[in-house]
C-alpha cells in the first residue's frame, strides 16, 4: 500500500505540468478537442486532486504545500487564457463600423456556433463562412441550409453584400460533406482515360458538385487541386497533406485538361472554383499543417512544369487561386508564399497579370499559427491577398483580426493594397456571384 501511495505522488508530480501547460493553452487549435467538456473535466479533476491532497493532510509538509499550489495552478491558469480570449473578442467585436466595413470583408471563418458567426456576419466583421464535417455532424443538410440562407438575411438586412460561402469538395478523400453530398471519385482516377472521355467525365464531376453546393447555398469550392503528383515515395512527416493522394497527375498538360474541365462543370451551376495550392506542394517533403516548408527549385523549372496548370486554368476561367504556406526561397526566402508580396504581387500580380482572388491557405495551420501569425496577417493584406481563411478552428478568428485590427489602427495597412483588393472582391468572383446565388435562394425560399 506504501508502494502504491509512493507511485500516486510520483505520478501527481509528473502530471501537473501536463495539466498546467493544456491550461495556460486551452485556446491553442491543437486543443480544439479538448475544448467545452474537456476543459471543464480538467478543471473538476484539478480541485478534485487538491481536495484529496488537502483531506490525506498533504498540506503538512514543504512538499505536500507545493504539490497542493501546483495542482491549483490549472484553474487559475484556465481563467486567466480564458479571460484574454474574451478581452480579445469583446475587443473585435467593439470595432467601430468603418474598421469591420474595411478589414471584414477579407476574412472567412469555419464556424461552429451559428450564433456567434451571424454576429460577425450582421457586424461585417467577415467576408465569408467555410462550412465543413462538423457542420452537418449530426445535423440534417436541410438544417444547414436554411442556417446558410439564414446568414445571407442577415448580411441583406444589415445592407452587407452576401458572404461567400466555401466547401472543401475535391472529390477522392478530401470531400468533408460527402455523406450526405455525392462522394465523388477523385479526379486523379481519370488520369487513365482518353482525352476526351477524361475531359467529359471531370466536367460531370464538377458539374454534380457544383449542383449539390449550390443548392445548399454554397457559392465557392476550394477545388481542384492543381499540385503535381509528388513521386512514389513515403514522406513520414505528411500526416495531414496527403498530397500524393490529392494530386491529379505527374504530367502538367494532364493536370491542366483535367482540372480545365472540372473547374467548367462546377462553373456552369455557378459555383467558384479555388486552384491550389500555389506555389505548389507536390515536391515539398514538409506538411505544412504542422511544421514550416521550403520549395527550393528555380523559378524556371517550376513555370514549365508545377506553374503550368495554375496559369492555363486561370486564363479560361474564373477561378480563385489559393496560396499555400510554403516558402518559395527563389524569390522570398523569409516568409511564406501566403504573406510574400514579392510572390502575390511580384508574380501573381505583375507577372501573371491575374486579378481576380487571392486567399490564404487556412491561416490555422502550424507553418502560420506556431510562428508570428500578426506578422504573417499584416503581411497578407499588404501583399494583396483578398481572403484570408481561418477554417480549421474558428476561434482562432479573433486573434486573426485583432492582428488586422492592431495593424490598422498603427497604420501598418497598406491602404492601397486593402483597396485594390476590396475592388477585385466587388467586381469579380466571388461577390457577383454570391450576390445571385442569394437572390435565388431568397426567391426560392419564397416561393
Amino acid at each position: 500500500m506504501q508502494f502504491l501511495r509512493r507511485v500516486g505522488l510520483i505520478l501527481l508530480w509528473l502530471a501537473v505540468p501536463f495539466f498546467a501547460f493544456v491550461a495556460a493553452n486551452k485556446n491553442d487549435p491543437y486543443l480544439v478537442p479538448l475544448r467545452g467538456g474537456g476543459n471543464i473535466a480538467l478543471v473538476v479533476a484539478s480541485l478534485l486532486i487538491v481536495i484529496v491532497l488537502l483531506w490525506r493532510g498533504r498540506w503538512r509538509s514543504l512538499a505536500g504545500k507545493l504539490l497542493v499550489m501546483l495542482w491549483c495552478l490549472p484553474p487559475l491558469l484556465m481563467s486567466t487564457a480564458h479571460l484574454k480570449f474574451e478581452l480579445r473578442k469583446r475587443d473585435v467585436l467593439a470595432a467601430s463600423a468603418t474598421e469591420a466595413r474595411q478589414l471584414g470583408p477579407h476574412f472567412m471563418v469555419g464556424y461552429s456556433s451559428f450564433p456567434e458567426v451571424a454576429r460577425l456576419a450582421e457586424q461585417g466583421l467577415i467576408g465569408g463562412v467555410y462550412v465543413t464535417r462538423h457542420n452537418i455532424r449530426g445535423r440534417t443538410i436541410e438544417t444547414l441550409r436554411a442556417e446558410l440562407a439564414a446568414l445571407q438575411d442577415k448580411r441583406r438586412a444589415a445592407g452587407l453584400p452576401p458572404l461567400v460561402v466555401a466547401a472543401d469538395q475535391e472529390g477522392g478523400i478530401v470531400g468533408h460533406l460527402a455523406p450526405p453530398l455525392t462522394k465523388v471519385p477523385a479526379l486523379a482516377t481519370l488520369t487513365g482515360l482518353a482525352p476526351d472521355e477524361q475531359q467529359a467525365r471531370a466536367e460531370e464531376f464538377g458539374r454534380i458538385h457544383g449542383r449539390e453546393l449550390a443548392d445548399l447555398g454554397v457559392n465557392l469550392n476550394l477545388a481542384p487541386v492543381l499540385d503535381l503528383k509528388p513521386p512514389q515515395r513515403r514522406n513520414r512527416l505528411d500526416f495531414h497533406t496527403l498530397i500524393g493522394q490529392r494530386a491529379i497527375a505527374t504530367d502538367p498538360v494532364v493536370v491542366s485538361t483535367i482540372a480545365s474541365a472540372y473547374v467548367r462543370g462546377l462553373e456552369e451551376t455557378g459555383v467558384g472554383a479555388t486552384l491550389k495550392h500555389f506555389p505548389g506542394i507536390g515536391r515539398v517533403r514538409t506538411d505544412t499543417h504542422h511544421f514550416s516548408a521550403s520549395l527550393n527549385t528555380p523559378v524556371k523549372e517550376l513555370e514549365t512544369t508545377d506553374w503550368l496548370p495554375f496559369r492555363e486554368v486561370l486564363s479560361h476561367s474564373r477561378s480563385a487561386l489559393m496560396v499555400g504556406h510554403v516558402t518559395l526561397t527563389a524569390v522570398d526566402p523569409d516568409r511564406a508564399a501566403s504573406h510574400s508580396k514579392q510572390v502575390v504581387q511580384g508574380i501573381i500580380r505583375d507577372k501573371w497579370g491575374y486579378q481576380g482572388m487571392v486567399m490564404t491557405d487556412d491561416l490555422v495551420m502550424g507553418a502560420i499559427y506556431q510562428n508570428n501569425v500578426c506578422k504573417a496577417v499584416v503581411e497578407a493584406i499588404n501583399a494583396g491577398v483578398d481572403l484570408l481563411l481561418v477554417a480549421y478552428d474558428g476561434a482562432q478568428f479573433y486573434r486573426v483580426f485583432a492582428c488586422a485590427l492592431e495593424g490598422s489602427r498603427q497604420g501598418r495597412l497598406d491602404a492601397a493594397m486593402l483597396h485594390a483588393s476590396a475592388a477585385r472582391l466587388e467586381r469579380g468572383f466571388p461577390t457577383a456571384r454570391a450576390r445571385a446565388s442569394s437572390a435565388a435562394i431568397s426567391v426560392a425560399r419564397r416561393n
